[in-house]
């Protein structure tokens, strides 16, 4: 199939458009069943595991299992993913992560999130994802860039440690195992909490959709004439080459990259019409949008600098256990809860607290 659409269409528009199909569903089910990292963040860092948290197990357990899956039936192989064969950084994974948490406590979003509110009407968010990515492309190749890797080399590690399946001789049955027990306390929390079906179904199907790019591009790996990175779904580098691609003279080179983001935007706008949930907001107050505006900068450089963002890294980079990745997503953690309890005094919690019961 893949075949006939490369022949047909050539393999930039097919890379595109299979990355704004992916993006779509993403966006959807992002929509509807209010995933974000930072709001099951602040659940669990003020004791309290509640809807948040549960969405985001389903989320993460889903990716973790179904990407595993994927290996187990010989549908995706690791051997050309970058997160398990380049050299890594640990002194990025760690400070570039707490960086990325700090920043996503102050827009009050991760990255996805911020492009799944902006496409609903959330000013605050479209503001804070502009300066993400405006950020994220100076720290990439731009004037940020030298700080960034110097930072990166600080403390590097090479690809064969970065995979926890083979360090812990798991294996990726017990990978997809190990994925269970997530999942296990997803149901649990959800219970608790009494999640709707229909948002714990959404939640699955964010983890769906990172299992399906990592199948897709994959899968274009294998077929097209050019060289395909094989990645999943992340928000930093993505919303950076959107950007540039928006400002540059037309004729570009697609990519699908450049075709998630509008996708993420379409299907978050469409799920929100439908279940009436477009509202424009906007700022308070100038502190308000200093707060925004420098969360953005924090998570556009942390996000290049750790190599992925709250779902670049945090599910897509898990769910193939590369260790560096799993260091990330407990630094967003730390980063999230220390500036919740720094800036807001724990206030941010507290409301999602009450909010739910």
């Amino acid at each position: 199939m893949l075949d006939a659409l490369i022949e047909r269409l050539g393999d930039q528009w097919v890379l595109a458009l299979g990355g704004a199909a992916i993006g779509i569903l993403f966006g959807a089910f992002a929509q509807r069943s209010r995933f974000c990292l930072r709001s099951a963040t602040l659940e669990a860092g003020h004791g309290f595991l509640g809807p948040r948290m549960a969405i985001w197990l389903f989320a993460f357990a889903t990716a973790l299992i179904a990407t595993q899956a994927l290996v187990i039936f010989g549908l995706f192989d690791t051997g050309q993913v970058r997160q398990l064969n380049n050299t890594g950084s640990l002194s990025g994974a760690v400070v570039g992560g707490t960086m990325f948490g700090c920043g996503m406590a102050l827009t009050r979003a991760c990255g996805g999130r911020m492009l799944v509110l902006s496409a609903t009407g959330n000013l605050r968010a479209l503001l804070s994802g502009l300066v993400f990515a405006v950020i994220a492309q100076a720290s990439r190749d731009g004037a940020l860039s030298p700080l960034r890797a110097w930072l990166n080399g600080l403390w590097t590690i090479d690809g064969n440690s970065r995979d926890l399946l083979g360090l812990f001789h798991m294996g990726h049955v017990g990978g997809a195992l190990f994925g269970g027990v997530w999942l296990i306390a997803g149901i649990v929390v959800a219970a608790r909490a009494r999640v709707t079906l229909w948002a714990a179904v959404g939640a699955m199907g964010v983890g769906l959709t990172v299992a399906l790019a990592w199948w897709f591009n994959f899968a274009m790996a294998a077929t097209s004439f050019e060289m395909v990175p094989v990645h999943a779904l992340s928000f930093t580098s993505p919303s950076a080459d959107t950007l540039m691609y928006v400002l540059a003279p037309p004729g570009g080179a697609l990519s699908f990259d450049l075709g998630l983001i509008p996708g993420v935007v379409l299907g978050a706008f469409l799920a929100g019409a439908l279940g009436g949930d477009l509202k424009l907001e906007g700022f308070r107050s100038g502190a308000g949008m200093r707060r925004y505006i420098l969360g953005g900068c924090l998570m556009g450089f942390g996000g290049v600098a750790a190599g992925g963002c709250a779902v670049g890294a945090g599910v897509s980079g898990a769910s193939v256990f590369a260790l560096t990745a799993w260091i990330v997503l407990w630094s967003m953690w730390i980063g999230a809860v220390l500036t919740d309890r720094l800036v807001d005094r724990g206030d941010a919690g507290r409301e999602l607290a009450h909010a739910v019961s």
